[in-house]
């Protein structure tokens, strides 16, 4: 797997181990080119048996990946390209998830910087997730933009932390710490900012040279909930917001203020509600 075989990704493999950076400037928004990157490499990876582990961080350390791109307010057609290779069922973004979540290796997200809507939903879909204390943030923040998650957020969250707390996380659209995370049962642990490279790596190496067959049979013990009916749901909620005139007004109106740079997406969420007049 060649460390240019992808615009978006910078892939490097040692013993059972696959490390790929999330690298699309300006902030990693998770848009065609990035979709495609990480649809091809899952893909690839799925029947390759010499791989066990996937660890997951971003060469950028502010942002993971900020969200779906929100020029799709302009170019509702513009994944229309992945929907042929889409199960039944899904969308594109939720496709994207359950492909990580179904993933045969282990997959973790080292998270260092901020995550956001379909980054969020992207973290909660691995398998683990370790934050960094003091610089990670995770949230969903569509109610902001006149929606909600479309990406499996609402599904995997539920599963995770329960209704109440998605509910919170959903309506109340703010950005959430590591300890806040850790401690709802978003992600796994929060870690020290200095010490996350080797927590993870230690994690990742010895998942990697364990004897054969034990990550496989370890996956097929503890297999991922049927969410089907939930995705549908989820998808027809979040259809339903998307074509009202308020969540386009808002999500141009984020992008006008500064939505996908480096300074407007810092305050995102005080970004938007500037927008919403809040």
């Amino acid at each position: 797997m060649p460390h240019d075989a992808y615009a978006t990704l910078r892939v490097s493999r040692e013993a059972g181990l696959v490390r790929v950076t999330i690298h699309n400037p300006p902030v990693n928004v998770l848009d065609v080119a990035l979709m495609a990157d990480l649809r091809r490499l899952l893909t690839t990876l799925r029947d390759d048996e010499s791989a066990r582990v996937i660890v997951f961080d971003s060469a950028d350390p502010d942002f993971f990946i900020a969200h779906v791109d929100m020029s799709l307010v302009d170019a509702p057609d513009a994944f229309d390209q992945f929907a042929p290779e889409v199960p039944a069922g899904l969308n594109v973004f939720q496709a994207l998830g359950e492909l990580l979540r179904h993933q045969p290796q282990v997959t973790i997200v080292k998270l260092a910087g901020l995550a956001r809507g379909g980054g969020a939903e992207f973290v909660v879909a691995a398998d683990m997730a370790f934050a960094a204390i003091g610089s990670a943030g995770i949230g969903q923040i569509e109610a902001l933009m006149g929606i909600v998650p479309g990406g499996g957020g609402t599904q995997y969250l539920a599963n995770r932390v329960g209704r109440n707390r998605a509910l919170e996380v959903v309506l109340g659209a703010e950005l959430y710490d590591a300890q806040t995370a850790e401690r709802y049962g978003w992600v796994n642990r929060a870690v020290p900012a200095d010490e996350l490279d080797e927590v993870v790596d230690r994690l990742a190496r010895n998942i990697a040279v364990l004897p054969e067959g034990v990550v496989a049979a370890a996956k097929q013990a503890v297999v991922p909930e049927d969410l089907a009916a939930g995705f549908q749901r989820e998808h027809d909620a979040w259809a339903g917001q998307f074509v009202r005139p308020a969540a386009e007004s808002l999500i141009r109106g984020g992008l006008a203020r500064g939505a996908q740079t480096r300074a407007g997406e810092r305050d995102l969420e005080g970004l938007l509600r500037g927008v919403n007049g809040g």
